[in-house]
């Protein structure tokens, strides 16, 4: 199985494109998915991690509910055909 992560901002500039394919399976975490993704596209390592931990003012959903305040954060586990997205700090006016 494959997840699809969406990335939006300048993360999707960083990484190339705006959907990008990993190879985690139902069962392997949202952890092990953004392993995957950093892997694949080390150009976003540094925007998204600090120390190897997820920058605090990342958002990462798991169809569309933020994991890290309504699931179980990065240990949140994968199903089959979950959509995963990770958005940059939202600034507005």
């Amino acid at each position: 199985m494959a997840t699809e992560w969406k990335l939006f901002a300048d993360l999707a500039e960083r990484a190339g494109d705006k959907h990008v394919t990993v190879d985690a399976d139902a069962g392997d975490t949202v952890g092990d998915a953004l392993e995957q993704l950093v892997t694949d596209r080390p150009a976003l390592e540094e925007r998204v991690l600090e120390d190897g931990d997820l920058r605090s003012q990342i958002n990462v959903l798991r169809n569309g509910t933020n994991v890290l305040v309504e699931e179980e954060g990065l240990e949140t586990v994968l199903e089959e055909g979950d959509e995963l997205a990770l958005f940059p700090p939202v600034s507005g006016g």
